[in-house]
C-alpha cells in the first residue's frame, strides 16, 4: 500500500509540469503508458521483466518526449529492484529531452532532478518500513509461537504435577490402609481374643454383660476397621499404573496401551476394567495367533471406554494345539467373556464384539447420571 501511495505522489507531482505546458493527447498517452508500468510493477516481482518494460518506455520516449516527464514514477520501480544503472542512462535521456525543449529548461530539469531524489528517498523510506514490519511480524509471530509452547510446556507440568499428586494420593490412601490394618487390626483382633478369653474362665454372674457389651463393641469396631481399610484400598487403585503394569508383563505379543481418562473413576469401574483386561489378555495368549495388541482406554462426557484388539486370525493353527484350528467362535463364546458380560450387566455396560481384521472387544460403561 506504501509503494501505491509513493507512485501516485510522483505522477501527481508530474502534473506540476503542466504549469508551463497544455496538456495534449501525447501527455495523456504518456500518463497512461506510465500507470500501467506502475502498476505492473507493483503486482509482479520480475526484476528482468521490470527491467525490460523500463527500457522499452525510455526508448518510446524518443518517440514521446512528454513520457521524460513520468521518468521518476518509473525509477520508483527500478529503485525498487536496486537497478542503478538504468536510473543513470534514463537521467541523462531526461536530460536530453528537457534541454531540447524550446522553453522553461531550467524549471523542468530542476524539477525532474528533485523528483528523481524524491524517487530514491520515497523507495529507501518505504523500503526500510517494509523490513521493519516484517521483523515485527517475525518478531510477533515467534512471540506467539513461544506463547504457545510455553502455554503447552506449562499444561504439560501442570498435568504432570496433577498426576503425582494423584498417585502420590493413592499411595498415602494405601499405606493408611496397610497401618491400620497392621497395627489398629491386630490390637482389636487380640483384644476380641482376650475378651473372649476372660469370657471362658468368667464365674461372676455379674461381669457376664459387661464382658458380652465388650465382645459386641470390639466386634463391631473390628468390622468398620475391615469396612474402612478395604474402602481405603478399593480407593487407592491406579488404573493406569495397573494396566501398565498389565501390558508390560504380558509376554504372548506386544502390547500398546492409550490411556485417555480422568482421575476420578469410580472403584467399581476400576476393577472392572482391570478384570476385563485380565481376561482379554488370558484369551489372546490361549486362542489367538496374534503378533501385536493394543489397548485403548478412553474417558468422554457420557460414558467410559474400553477396547482391546488383536491382529489374530480368525481361524489357524496355535502351537501346542494339536487339533490345529480355533475359530473366533470358540473365542466369543468362552467362559471369560460370559464373565465379562455379567460385570457388565450390573454396571450397565455394553459389550460388541467383531472379527473382520483380528479379534476385537469394544465396551461402553455410562456414567451415572447426577
Amino acid at each position: 500500500m506504501d509503494r501505491i501511495q509513493d507512485m501516485g505522489f510522483l505522477i501527481l507531482f508530474s502534473f506540476f509540469s503542466l504549469m508551463y505546458r497544455k496538456p495534449d493527447y501525447e501527455f495523456v498517452l504518456a500518463f497512461l503508458l506510465c500507470l500501467c508500468f506502475c502498476s505492473i510493477g507493483y503486482v509482479t516481482e520480475s526484476s528482468p521483466g521490470h527491467l525490460i518494460t523500463g527500457l522499452l518506455l525510455m526508448g518510446a520516449s524518443l518517440l514521446l518526449p512528454r513520457l521524460c516527464i513520468f521518468f521518476p514514477a518509473i525509477f520508483y520501480i527500478f529503485f525498487m529492484d536496486h537497478l542503478y544503472v538504468p536510473v543513470f542512462a534514463g537521467s541523462i535521456l531526461c536530460g536530453y529531452h528537457i534541454f531540447s525543449a524550446d522553453q522553461n529548461r531550467f524549471f523542468l530539469f530542476l524539477w525532474s532532478f528533485l523528483l528523481i531524489i524524491l524517487s530514491f528517498i520515497l523507495q529507501r523510506r518505504t523500503e526500510t518500513s517494509e523490513k521493519l514490519k516484517q521483523k515485527l511480524m517475525k518478531l510477533r509471530d515467534d512471540s506467539t509461537e513461544k506463547n504457545l509452547l510455553l502455554a503447552e510446556k506449562n499444561s504439560m507440568l501442570v498435568e504432570k504435577q496433577n498426576s503425582e499428586i494423584y498417585a502420590a494420593t493413592l499411595k498415602e490412601r494405601n499405606r493408611i490402609a496397610r497401618e491400620i490394618h497392621d497395627n489398629v487390626g491386630h490390637l482389636l483382633s487380640r483384644s476380641i481374643l482376650l475378651t473372649g478369653a476372660a469370657k471362658a474362665v468368667n464365674k461372676e454372674s455379674a461381669l457376664d454383660s459387661v464382658l458380652e457389651n465388650l465382645d459386641q463393641s470390639l466386634n463391631q469396631a473390628m468390622t468398620s476397621i475391615r469396612t474402612s481399610v478395604h474402602d481405603l484400598h478399593d480407593d487407592s487403585i491406579n488404573l493406569k499404573d495397573a494396566v501398565t503394569g498389565l501390558a508390560s508383563e504380558f509376554q504372548f505379543c506386544p502390547v500398546t496401551l492409550d490411556y485417555d481418562m480422568g482421575y476420578e473413576v469410580p472403584k467399581e469401574i476400576k476393577y472392572c476394567f482391570i478384570s476385563i483386561i485380565k481376561e482379554g489378555l488370558s484369551n489372546i495368549s490361549r486362542h489367538s495367533s496374534a503378533t501385536e495388541a493394543h489397548i485403548i482406554l478412553r474417558e468422554h462426557p457420557a460414558l467410559y471406554q474400553l477396547c482391546i484388539e488383536d491382529n489374530g486370525k480368525p481361524a489357524g493353527t496355535l502351537s501346542g494345539k494339536k487339533d490345529g484350528h480355533i475359530s473366533s467362535d470358540d473365542r466369543s463364546r468362552g467362559i471369560g467373556l460370559s464373565n465379562m458380560k455379567d460385570r457388565l450387566e450390573s454396571l450397565k455396560g455394553t459389550l460388541q464384539i467383531t472379527t473382520d481384521n483380528g479379534f476385537r472387544l469394544f465396551i461402553t460403561i455410562p456414567k451415572e447420571q447426577e
